[in-house]
């Protein structure tokens, strides 16, 4: 299935997983956290549309790999740029190239692909950095929701993951993609 959006690139915390509700190690990995209601399904659905999934997250790979494979989405994505593997943090711009890289997504096509997230001053500004269509999930209470400046402001917002879905529906069908 071919789509005018190359891939969808997802952040972890706030954006699938109730940061909330995550129990952490000694050191600090999550080991179990609830989803975000819509969460699990907007993953599936993406995979079954046919996007190409990345994860492009900061925190260390034992959380990724204990909360999403718990829940059966760590094996829905088709690459991983984890803060922890790399040495940095979005919005770093190599962690978006390396997910892009492993996505075999060419710079000049990076206007086609999607960065979902829950932080303006890491998930937004980094995909708005590297020219990579900014969504920001505005769901979670535990961080800023003013720009504090224009490489925060996102291209879309979505209340709940449930709204992904139609947003990128919108998105190809107005050819902003």
């Amino acid at each position: 299935m071919s789509h005018p959006i190359l891939a969808v690139c997802l952040d972890c915390g706030d954006t699938l997983v109730d940061e909330g509700t995550e129990i952490k190690n000694y050191l600090e990995e999550t080991q179990t956290a609830d989803l975000i209601p819509g969460a699990a399904q907007m993953v599936r659905d993406l995979k079954a549309r046919g996007y190409p999934l990345a994860l492009v997250a900061d925190g260390p790979t034992a959380t990724f790999r204990n909360v999403l494979t718990h829940y059966q989405l760590y094996d829905l994505f088709d690459a991983f740029a984890i803060s922890a593997e790399l040495g940095t943090e979005k919005p770093d711009a190599r962690m978006f190239r390396h997910a892009l890289d492993q996505l075999g997504i060419a710079e000049s096509d990076y206007g086609r692909v999607v960065m979902v997230g829950n932080h303006l001053g890491r998930d937004v500004k980094g995909a708005n950095g590297v020219g990579i269509i900014s969504v920001w999930l505005n769901w979670s209470p535990r961080r800023h929701k003013i720009p504090v400046d224009d490489t925060e402001i996102p291209q879309h917002t979505i209340l709940t993951p449930a709204e992904l879905i139609p947003l990128l529906e919108r998105i190809e069908a107005d050819g902003r993609a």
